[in-house]
């Protein structure tokens, strides 16, 4: 077995935190004072900030705030709490969408996305990387050397895939890259069956349910250009990241089974592996055998480089009221996440059922 160092000398013991989402009560600092007490008294030592909060840091396109994340790590550093800070990609400003439609997904029946939920941005937008980039940039500038800072959580739970011109040339891009000529491309997707034998590469589109579904090749490609698309995309990610304090690791948090993309890839990008653990007691299953199946998928994608694997998110008391026998077998389940290296519960601190409905008080 593996022995890890830990992830940050500043904290040699076992993390123990939340993600937490301070900006909603900037007007109410006492919400936030009440908040970190709770921390201590639950004797956590790291919290997870920043993630979705661009519209807070950029509340208009160049003008950025950060005087209200200043406070919170200093008041949290203060308190013997140390912080994995995001970028904000996740979810980005409505004035983006409304002046840069083009940074809008398209889905595959090829409807443009309106502004709205989360990581519905195009990965091949240059406006998009270009802003992300930015952002990026002015938080490593004032933060990389932070006392409070452990190290970068990139994004969060990054997913979908988008369909819009620049993604079909992009993916033609690869194609040509993976196969080189038609003839090729057309040998491996053996695509003369139903006469589907592609002359030129534009006839080339994305899997979509108004036209080309049923060659194996194209929906299989389809899925391996999306994993190189967004490891490229996280590696754009980073790269400002590291430029300021290549020290600091970084880390994005996988999901469970999760298909859009491949995680052995994208975990090449990282310097260790998070991963969230959702566990629903109401369901007639073994919960706990399922989030330790879980762990160890995200355990193995760490393995090319022995990287190490941390539980970023853990929901032990989602949607309905455990039974006494759950509450053993929850207790059973948070023990085995803290068994792999650490963990973090999914939202920590008073939050409105807006988005997301309360689970932690």
């Amino acid at each position: 077995m593996n022995k890890f160092a830990p992830l940050h000398p500043k904290v040699s013991t076992l993390l123990h935190g939340a993600d937490y989402n301070p900006e909603q009560w900037e007007n109410d600092p006492d919400i936030i004072d009440k908040d970190i007490a709770m921390m201590q008294q639950a004797k956590c030592n790291v919290m997870s900030v920043g993630i979705f909060s661009w519209a807070k840091l950029e509340p208009r396109e160049g003008v950025f705030n950060f005087a209200w994340l200043d406070t919170i790590l200093d008041k949290l550093y203060a308190a013997g709490i140390h912080v994995f800070l995001a970028t904000p990609s996740g979810a980005r400003p409505a004035w983006m969408s409304q002046r840069y439609p083009q940074v809008l997904r398209v889905g595959r029946d090829r409807v443009p996305a309106l502004h709205g939920g989360r990581h519905n941005h195009c990965m091949s937008s240059p406006v998009y990387r270009e802003k992300t980039l930015k952002i990026n940039t002015l938080l490593a500038e004032r933060y990389s050397s932070h006392p409070a800072v452990l190290g970068w959580h990139i994004s969060n739970e990054y997913g979908g895939e988008c369909h819009c011109d620049l993604c079909q040339n992009r993916f033609r891009d690869w194609l040509k890259a993976r196969y080189q000529t038609l003839e090729n491309l057309n040998q491996a997707w053996w695509s003369t069956f139903w006469s589907h034998t592609y002359t030129d590469w534009s006839q080339i589109e994305s899997p979509a349910p108004q036209g080309e579904v049923s060659i194996h090749g194209l929906n299989l490609d389809w899925h391996r250009f999306n994993t190189a698309q967004v490891t490229d995309f996280c590696r754009h990610e980073i790269a400002p990241l590291k430029a300021a304090n290549a020290s600091l690791p970084v880390t994005t948090n996988f999901m469970e089974y999760f298909y859009d993309y491949d995680y052995w890839q994208l975990a090449k990008a990282l310097d260790f592996i998070s991963w969230d653990s959702y566990p629903m007691w109401h369901r007639d299953k073994d919960e706990t055998a399922l989030g330790l199946l879980y762990r160890d998928v995200s355990r193995h994608d760490a393995q090319p480089e022995g990287r190490q694997t941390v539980c970023a998110d853990g929901i032990h008391t989602r949607r309905h009221q455990l039974a006494a026998d759950q509450q053993t077998e929850e207790a059973g389940n948070a023990y085995s996440l803290l068994a792999a290296g650490g963990g973090a519960w999914r939202r920590l601190g008073a939050v409105f059922p807006v988005a997301e409905k309360p689970r932690f008080g």
